[in-house]
């Protein structure tokens, strides 16, 4: 059963790297950010567009390995519709999770589970994190670029 569902889980990670979700510009939006991880080499530039303090829209666009872009893809997906403070609590559980494999029984992370073994590599945990910094940057409008270091 656990290997049939980190099958599952590694499958899913692969489709969100070849076929990332809301990638590319967004015109019009009114918070910006950049962001890299100068160990993996990955880096993005996200785009998104508030009203009210809710994530009205939002592209990305970057490279790097499969965990960022799949966890890029999958942020996107999760954020899209929510308010900054709901945001912020994702950022938090989700932080959790990349960092000790463990999940609240009250999360809110959906489809961002399967990322939950990434604490296993801490390499990894840097990629899998960096388009989530990138985001809090731009909704807290901090011009400077994020970075993993």
């Amino acid at each position: 059963m656990f290997e049939e569902l980190n099958d599952l889980y590694q499958q899913v990670i692969m489709d969100h790297s070849r076929k990332p979700h809301n990638f590319g510009i967004l015109a019009g939006a009114n918070c910006c950010a950049r962001g890299k991880n100068p160990l993996c080499g990955d880096q993005i530039q996200i785009f998104l567009s508030t009203e009210d303090h809710v994530v009205k829209d939002l592209r990305w666009e970057g490279d790097g390995c499969a965990i960022f872009k799949a966890s890029s893809s999958l942020m996107t997906d999760a954020i899209k519709g929510k308010t900054t403070a709901e945001v912020k609590v994702l950022f938090e559980e989700f932080h959790s999770l990349i960092t000790t494999g463990k999940m609240s029984e009250d999360h809110h992370l959906g489809k961002l589970a399967v990322l939950s073994g990434v604490n296993r590599f801490p390499a990894r945990v840097k990629c899998a994190l960096l388009g989530w910094r990138a985001a809090m940057s731009a909704l807290e409008g901090n011009p400077q670029s994020v970075t993993t270091e």
